[in-house]
């Protein structure tokens, strides 16, 4: 059931238009993310933390939608950080626009640390992101790096796969 309303949601979201910065939307699918994504077991206590890099409207966004969600029992910590030396472990890790030329220092801090970093900027996906938002036709859309994702460790569902553009 879980898996047909994803898949309900992200369609009904790709037939409308989207803005490019609708940070709601992009919210929704991160939530929905956490559901069609595995992480270790050691990622797996604790609250589930979604880090967001520097300063971005998505922050109200996905504080809002961590009042009303959880990820299965686990509550949502949402954290701002200023600089890619204050990643530590967390379960996603948000990289603005504002913050994409700091990708390979992103990279390079994550390493093989098993943290979902999500992108909105064309390109990032090719350099390391495992998630990176665009707008296709008009629409949201999302890219998915398997070949970054398997790095970090985690596993993604067939479900999220054939609903992602892969890079």
């Amino acid at each position: 059931m879980r898996k047909t309303s994803f898949l309900l949601v992200f369609v009904a979201m790709s037939l409308s238009p989207a803005v490019a910065q609708n940070y709601k939307m992009h919210s929704v699918f991160i939530y929905s993310f956490t559901r069609y994504v595995q992480w270790p077991d050691a990622y797996n206590q604790g609250d589930f933390e979604i880090m967001v890099l520097g300063d971005s409207p998505i922050l109200d966004e996905l504080k809002a939608m961590a009042q009303a969600k959880k990820v299965g029992d686990r509550t949502i910590k949402i954290t701002k950080i200023k600089e890619p030396s204050e990643i530590r472990k967390c379960n996603i890790l948000f990289v603005p626009t504002a913050r994409s030329a700091e990708i390979a220092a992103v990279m390079e801090k994550i390493n093989t640390q098993s943290i979902l970093v999500v992108t909105e900027e064309p390109g990032l996906g090719l350099k390391g992101s495992d998630i990176n938002f665009i707008i296709k036709d008009g629409k949201l859309a999302f890219e998915l790096n398997q070949t970054s994702v398997n790095k970090q460790g985690l596993k993604v569902s067939n479900e999220l796969t054939r609903l992602a553009i892969l890079i």
